[in-house]
């Protein structure tokens, strides 16, 4: 597999993993769900002889412990406070953060918190607030959500992550890559964060990530004028042009590159346009404030 090996920090009695590359300005990356850290490969090969590029694994993620429900609540606040304890664990300053998919509530949930550690944003298909007016929920993640069947699809057949290896992408991606994405989820354990997260996609008040998507949202603001790039795939069948044009509202500054034939693995589909974007807005955030 064409991926660092992981370095680990212990936190609140876990081992998390993590993949530090390079040196230089700080490129903290953030996956999503059923992904992990192996999603932001590409931008270590580009990036890493520049930039210090570091990617987490979520608890439950990659090549971090998988715990059972009694040894860790998988919630968005509980996956804040991880992000939160890898920068103090680094003592990162001046960070570009980068996110997709669920990373986007994570990673500006930790941003909204530490604004002045914050340099500049580069946001794929994601969101940090609540669906958009009008946008309704995915039947296919709501039947992942109904209680027995959602657990039978997907930690006993694997649907999800191997849907999402399939349908995420509108170019197949190839037999070693699919595979390298599904390596961490084998078994019925070790797909249980895969699970969480979709059962803790916040849909009514009551739902415990509810509150706290609220308070990213109200956040957003402290990082108006940190630069952003947006590359995004509007083939997404979840995080569409309406979650696009949310971002775009909150962020009117942002530098926006569409990519009409790429789906919601952006990276896959539409990755060598999205490296070439990225090296200059890289080298132009570098030199910015310095």
């Amino acid at each position: 597999m064409d991926f660092p090996p992981p370095q680990f920090f212990q936190h609140r009695g876990h081992r998390i993993a993590y993949v530090d590359e390079g040196t230089g300005p700080v490129l903290l990356m953030v996956h999503g769900n059923p992904t992990w850290s192996f999603y932001w490969r590409a931008v270590f090969r580009a990036f890493a002889p520049s930039h210090r590029c570091i990617a987490i694994d979520h608890v439950g993620c990659g090549r971090s412990d998988k715990p059972g429900d009694d040894r860790y609540l998988y919630t968005l606040a509980s996956r804040i406070e991880d992000l939160q304890a890898l920068v103090e664990h680094l003592e990162l300053a001046d960070v570009t953060l980068a996110v997709h998919d669920w990373g986007g509530a994570i990673g500006m949930g930790w941003a909204v918190r530490n604004p002045e550690l914050v340099k500049a944003l580069v946001v794929t298909n994601t969101a940090a607030f609540h669906l958009p007016s009008g946008k309704a929920f995915p039947p296919a993640l709501a039947l992942a959500r109904v209680p027995g069947l959602g657990a039978a699809l997907v930690r006993g057949a694997n649907a999800f992550v191997r849907g999402t290896t399939r349908w995420g992408v509108t170019r197949p991606l190839d037999a070693a890559t699919a595979a390298a994405y599904r390596a961490p989820y084998g078994t019925w354990k070790e797909r249980i964060a895969v699970h969480r997260f979709v059962q803790d996609i916040p849909l009514r008040p009551a739902d415990p990530a509810y509150a706290v998507i609220e308070e990213i949202a109200a956040g957003l603001p402290r990082l108006r004028d940190k630069p952003m790039l947006i590359a995004w795939g509007l083939r997404d069948f979840v995080f569409d042009a309406a979650f696009l044009r949310e971002w775009e509202q909150r962020f009117p500054s942002a530098e926006v590159h569409r990519f009409p034939e790429a789906g919601h693995l952006v990276l896959e589909d539409a990755r060598e346009p999205i490296l070439a974007a990225l090296k200059p807005f890289l080298a132009r955030t570098r030199t910015e404030g310095a």
